[in-house]
């Protein structure tokens, strides 16, 4: 019987790893040695018990100790990720890549960290690509984009080889319709480690999961949020066509409750106004955004986004003041600018 399996029973009888166990788990799945089978099993005993934020929190610490270091420790005390753990199934808009260039051309530094679309037609890493970014760069071209584009994207699988042993697995408990601790894995292992998060999820109870995490991460501040379309269903995103159950942590741990976007000035959307499509259909919406004619609902709902980022960050007092600098550097050219700086940045 494999240290796996011994853990999957534990997990089976609803009794919590604790740190060491977890370890154990991380190296077992990370392993090319142990069975697939054994994996699956445990994975799925994982879920069915329910991640704690203990548990998850020291997956995440093995898995960021295991991650490539791309030596990027003197931008981090400064920089903020903007990112969501997928897995909702509601064709958004991807929001977090346009903040991420609106936050650049602020000055704020972005370490996105992200991929493809899996349960989206279009990820960060597909419209990214399509805007011209090199997703196989190599560290030392990142930390020269971070420097000079103000945000850099670092693409999940070359920076996490532990995940190749566990790609199968995923792959065909995903395909029968069962996460895993993986899905909301990624926010939490960014190997850049900046200071500073905005983080979506799917849900109400793993908004406060994951604040809970993030918190035992040591993470300076941020908030979790999850759009919430109906009552136990959300977006992993924060928008202004919902309801946002949020949560903060780190300096901004006494957040807690629920924002209303009507609260920031925004008006209510339709929740068609933020929804995306493939890579072709979303570089049209991006088009149509920086020409002033995008859907007033996903306009909105990205510069709240930036605005909220903005307050993460230290750069405003509040999320008010920074909606209409966001509003001004996404629809007056500064966004366009830099889409055509990352081409000419990543062609050179």
């Amino acid at each position: 019987m494999s240290d796996l399996t011994v853990l999957t029973a534990k997990l089976t009888a609803r009794q919590e790893l604790n740190p060491a166990e977890v370890g154990e788990a991380a190296k077992a799945l990370a392993s090319p040695e142990v069975p697939d089978a054994d994996k699956a099993a445990f994975l799925v005993a994982f879920s069915d018990k329910g991640e704690s934020p203990d548990e998850i929190a020291a997956f995440a610490a093995v898995f960021r100790n295991l991650a490539v270091n791309p030596g990027m420790e003197m931008w981090a005390p400064r920089a903020v990720d903007i990112v969501g753990t997928g897995g909702d199934h509601l064709g958004g808009f991807n929001v977090s890549t346009m903040v991420t260039l609106v936050l650049a051309c602020a000055g704020v530094p972005v370490m996105k960290h992200g991929n493809r679309g899996v349960t989206s037609k279009c990820g960060s890493a597909d419209l990214l690509a399509a805007m011209g970014y090199n997703l196989a760069a190599p560290p030392e071209k990142l930390r020269l984009a971070l420097n000079q584009l103000g945000y850099v994207f670092l693409f999940a699988p070359n920076f996490h080889p532990a995940f190749k042993n566990v790609a199968a697995v995923r792959k065909e408990l995903g395909a029968a319709g069962r996460r895993t601790v993986f899905n909301f894995l990624g926010p939490l292992i960014n190997p850049g480690r900046p200071a500073h998060a905005l983080v979506g999820t799917i849900s109400e109870p793993w908004v406060l999961t994951l604040a809970d995490t993030m918190a035992r991460l040591d993470s300076k501040a941020g908030i979790v949020v999850a759009g919430m379309v109906d009552a136990s269903h959300g977006i992993d995103e924060l928008t202004t066509a919902t309801v946002n159950r949020v949560r903060g942590f780190g300096s901004l741990a006494a957040v807690d409750g629920h924002w209303n976007g009507r609260e920031f000035g925004f008006p209510l959307a339709p929740f068609s106004e933020i929804q995306g499509g493939d890579v072709p259909t979303s570089m049209h919406i991006v088009e149509e955004i920086l020409c002033g004619r995008g859907p007033r609902g996903l306009v909105d709902t990205i510069v709240y986004n930036v605005a909220v980022a903005l307050w993460i960050v230290g750069r405003h007092a509040w999320i008010k003041e920074g909606v209409e600098p966001a509003r001004q550097l996404l629809l007056g050219g500064a966004v366009r600018a830099k889409i055509a700086a990352t081409r000419e940045f990543f062609c050179s």
